[in-house]
Order: structure tokens, then sequence, then C-alpha cells
């Protein structure tokens, strides 16, 4: 298997939206209504708003390719991009999204270590994340790769107020 990964533009906006769609819908919506995740969809997946991630100097998408195919993304942020305010220094994952069907297959693993690598080779500390609560294999992932748990954070999806673990890991 062959992983090639590229540097998001504007130009992919149509296919971040699709991919960021597909895999939030995919991986939580058995455990919303229906109408918060379509709030929830409409509000961070807009074209709109996705151009505007994509222009932002201090975020960065990159897709994942496996076989000429899209896999997954990450996005990471410095700066003010970041969703907290973690310090000059720190870097966000603040999305690591992978398609169902290459679940299984190292990708996200891949998309991480990508963000890990920009980290230290920009001297980033700590490199953090906010994982929801009830997504225990995300969690058990994050560990693995050795974050821990630092923070907790809150968040609406709709109407509902639901709860993200910040966690980090120091370089």
């Amino acid at each position: 298997m062959k992983i090639e990964l590229i540097s998001c533009t504007l130009e992919h906006v149509h296919a971040l939206q699709d991919i960021s769609r597909e895999t939030f819908q995919h991986t939580f919506g058995n455990q919303n209504t229906p109408e918060n995740m379509a709030a929830y969809m409409e509000k961070a997946f807009r074209l709109e708003q996705l151009s505007t991630e994509l222009s932002h100097p201090e975020s960065r998408f990159f897709f994942a390719y496996v076989d000429g195919e899209l896999a997954g993304y990450v996005k990471v942020n410095t700066g003010a991009a970041q969703t907290e305010q973690m310090g000059a220094d720190a870097l966000e994952v603040e999305r690591i999204y992978v398609r169902h069907a290459y679940q299984g297959q190292k990708i996200g693993t891949y998309l991480l270590e990508h963000a890990l690598h920009l980290a230290a080779t920009e001297q980033r500390n700590p490199i953090w994340l906010g994982v929801w609560e009830h997504n225990r294999k995300a969690i058990a992932f994050y560990e693995k790769m050795g974050f821990v748990q630092t923070a907790v954070h809150s968040f609406y999806m709709g109407d509902e107020e639901q709860f993200d673990w910040i966690m980090s890991k120091t370089l």
C-alpha cells in the first residue's frame, strides 16, 4: 500500500467537504440526533467555512491518498488558528478523519506521525488535540501514540453541550 500526502489548497474545498461530511456522519451519526448532526455539519462543513479555514495562514490540511484514492486527512493549527489558546509554540491537531473503508490500515497513524514530524521540525511544543469523551477508539489510539489527557472543554453538537478531552504530548 502506497500512501501519498498532499497539501490541500482552495481548489480541494469540494473534496474536503465531501470527506468531512462522510467521515463525521459515519463516526458520530449513531450517537447524536439527526437534527444536531445536521446543524453541526451545516456550520462546520459548509463551503464558506472550509474555504476560510483553508485560507487561514496558520491552518494546514493534508490529504492522504492510497493508490490514488482519497483515504483521509489531517488538519493542524498553530498560533491564532488553534481552537484553544495553548501558546504560541503549540501545534493543534484539529482533525484526523479517515474514511471507513481505510480504517485499520494505519492511515490515522500516518497522518498523526506527519503532524508530529511538523511539530518537531518547526520546534512546536506541545502538540495537542481535542477528542470527544465518548470516542473510546480514538482516545485509545491517542494514548497509544503517547498523548495524555490534560484538560476538558465543551463544544456544541447542535443544541447539545458535549465534552472533549484535551490530550497533549510533549516532544
